[in-house]
Formats: structure tokens, C-alpha cells, sequence
């Protein structure tokens, strides 16, 4: 093997030298070094409850998606300002129509949230759709895949679609879907879509902060009211076959009757309104409209008879426990002398000296 090391060449042919370097362009000045500047002074600079609330008020998303993140924040400084922000934007908010999803997952939730959005959007509305997840994983009906599973509805004007992050426990992620829906009804949206994303007790969290709910099921899988708890079907205000199109309408039609016959055997509602049982088809679009009828409705009915504003007085009172449990929760295992003192009763009880319940007396006990 032959090496060939070319000598350097005279100025004049150093350009034919294989091993030559080629002046390159000289390098721009940095003609965007003072709006860099700019911006790195101005993302320093902390916005004011009071900007912010002027801002979402005249419905400023950037702003109304700001003030989320920091209701979402552990820091105290962004829970601080975040609570003051919620406290600002409460007398604007309660002129919205809150509607709750659940359902099993593959029941295609998503799809007839996107396509009921559409529709009202048709109709003038500005629509918001807040997801709720209780899980510790994204991969149980991934909260993050709701925009590009709702690519229409995603990058509609009078759209927003935020989904809550996974916090640990659900109080927390409630608490922070129920200050979301303050914001977002301050920001001048008419309607609020709050989804279940989780399975078990994300239902009742949703039904504690909205004002109808509702339950998706499939038609053709079996036994149509096996495995379904009553205390859902008695939670919900309407029932929608969805996937309602092709081959499948037969059985969907079969379930609506069935549905119908269990719903007779349950106690009366306390909003006085029957639970409806419908068809839609988030394809075809068959059925939105008359779902939105009976949503209406109910919301009608239930104005005129004082359950709708009861509901949401006895939801308030209900957050406003919920938040003083779970902040006695947070500060009770945060407490220094607690925590040592929890360390030593757990190697108690690991050791089977104590039992776990006299354990929790004894740490309960301390002053």
C-alpha cells in the first residue's frame, strides 16, 4: 500500500492542492443578537395576575394556555400567582355548558368529541376539551395522541384541546382539570368537553365538575350490559351507541333497546329527567345532531327546575373539601416530624412487631 503526501504548493497553485483549504464565506454578523436579548429579558420577566387575567378575558389562548401550565406547576411561587389568576377569573366563569365522556377505551371517545366539536363549532360555539388521566403511564388511551387523533378539531379557531398530566392520584389531576375549566370558560368558551381517559374512579371525578354525563358503549361485543357498573349507568344523563354506521346498525339499534329495558328498573334521576339512550356515528355524523337535542334539552329542563344550579353548588362545595383533604394530605406527609416518625413505625410493622393499623393510631395520635 502506496501513500501519496502532496507537498504544499506555491501561492499560486495552492488551489490545485487536493489537501487545500477553501476560503469560506465569512460569517454574518448576528443580526437577531438584540431580539434574542430581548427575548431571553422578556421570558425572565414574570407576568402579573392581573395580565394574565386581562389577557384570558379577551380570550388570548397563548396566555390561557400559560395560566394552565402554572396550575399544573409544584413550584409554590406558580401556585401562588395561579390561584390568583383563578380567583380573578371566577365571576367570569359558569356560562358554559360542561359535558363529561367516558367510556371504554376503543369506545371512540376522541372521535365523537371531534365530531360533535365540529358541529357546534358550526354552530357558532367555541368548544374546549380537557382530558383527564389518573394513570401513571401515557400508554392507557395516551392523553397526548387526543390532538392528533382530533387533527380537525385540533386546528379549528374556536377550538382548545389541553389534556391534564398524570399527577400520581386523581384528586390532583381533578383539581387541576376544575380550575382548567374556570379558565377556559373565562377565555370566552361556550362549551367544555372533559374526558375520561382513565377507567374506575376518574368517572366520579368527572361527573363531579360537569354538568351532563355522558356514557359511550360498543354494540356487538356480547353481552351488552355485562361487565357494566350500575353506579356509571345511574351516574350517566344520556347513553350513546357510538360506531353506529354500516353492518353495525342492526346491533346498534338491538343495544339502544336493551339499554332502554335495564334503564326502567332504575331509581327515579334527581335532575327529574329520564337517562336517554341514543345512536352516532362519529364517521358518518349520523346521530350528533340529535345528541346535541337531547343535551339541550336536559340542560333546559334542568335550568327551569333549580338542579342545574344546585348541582353546581354542591360541585363547589365538593371542591373545596376535595382540596382541603388532599392539601392536609401534602402537608401532613411533608412535616419533618412526621416523616421521621413514619420511618421508624413502618420498620415496625415491616418487622410484625406492630399491626399497620395501630401504627396509623399512633402516628394519627401525634400532637
Amino acid at each position: 500500500m502506496y501513500f501519496c503526501f502532496m507537498k504544499k504548493k506555491d501561492k499560486d497553485n495552492k488551489n490545485n492542492s487536493a489537501l487545500s483549504v477553501q476560503k469560506g464565506i465569512e460569517r454574518p454578523e448576528n443580526i437577531n443578537s438584540e431580539s434574542v436579548k430581548r427575548f431571553k429579558k422578556q421570558k425572565k420577566t414574570k407576568k402579573s395576575s392581573d395580565e394574565y387575567f386581562n389577557e384570558i378575558i379577551n380570550g388570548n389562548i397563548n396566555y390561557l394556555s400559560q395560566a394552565i401550565t402554572l396550575t399544573e406547576s409544584t413550584l409554590h411561587e406558580d401556585k401562588t400567582i395561579s390561584q390568583e389568576i383563578i380567583n380573578k377569573c371566577v365571576s367570569y366563569s359558569g356560562k358554559s355548558i360542561r359535558i363529561g365522556f367516558t367510556g371504554v377505551p376503543g369506545v371512540g371517545k376522541s372521535s365523537i368529541i371531534e365530531t360533535l366539536g365540529l358541529y357546534l363549532i358550526e354552530k357558532g360555539k367555541k368548544i374546549a376539551v380537557l382530558a383527564i388521566d389518573p394513570s401513571g403511564t401515557r400508554s392507557k388511551g395516551s392523553i397526548l395522541g387526543d390532538k392528533t387523533r382530533m387533527e380537525q378539531l385540533s386546528i379549528a379557531k374556536k377550538a382548545f384541546i389541553r389534556p391534564s398530566p398524570a399527577a400520581g392520584f386523581l384528586g390532583g389531576v381533578a383539581a387541576k382539570t376544575a380550575e382548567s375549566i374556570i379558565l377556559c370558560e373565562a377565555a370566552g368558551f361556550d362549551v367544555i368537553f372533559v374526558e375520561t381517559v382513565g377507567v374506575g374512579q376518574s368517572e366520579i371525578a368527572v361527573y363531579s365538575m360537569t354538568d351532563f354525563f355522558l356514557l359511550l358503549m360498543l354494540a356487538g361485543a356480547g353481552d351488552e350490559l355485562q361487565g357494566i357498573k350500575r353506579g356509571i349507568m345511574e351516574m350517566a344523563d344520556a347513553v350513546v351507541i357510538t360506531k353506529a354506521d354500516g353492518d353495525n346498525i342492526l346491533k346498534a339499534k338491538a343495544a339502544v333497546t336493551e339499554y332502554k329495558n335495564a334503564i326502567h328498573l332504575f331509581p327515579p334521576s334527581k335532575s327529574g329527567n329520564i337517562i336517554q339512550v341514543t345512536t352516532a356515528s362519529a364517521f358518518s355524523g349520523d346521530g350528533i345532531d340529535e345528541l346535541w337535542k337531547i343535551i339541550e334539552e336536559y340542560i333546559e329542563n334542568t335550568k327551569n327546575n333549580g338542579y342545574f344550579t344546585q348541582k353546581r353548588k354542591e360541585q363547589l362545595k365538593f371542591r373545596m373539601n376535595e382540596t382541603i383533604s388532599e392539601e392536609l394530605k401534602r402537608r401532613f406527609y411533608e412535616n419533618p416530624e412526621i416523616k421521621k416518625k413514619l420511618s421508624e413505625l413502618e420498620a415496625e410493622v415491616e418487622n410484625g412487631n406492630i399491626s399497620p393499623y395501630f401504627a396509623a393510631k399512633i402516628i394519627l395520635d401525634e400532637k
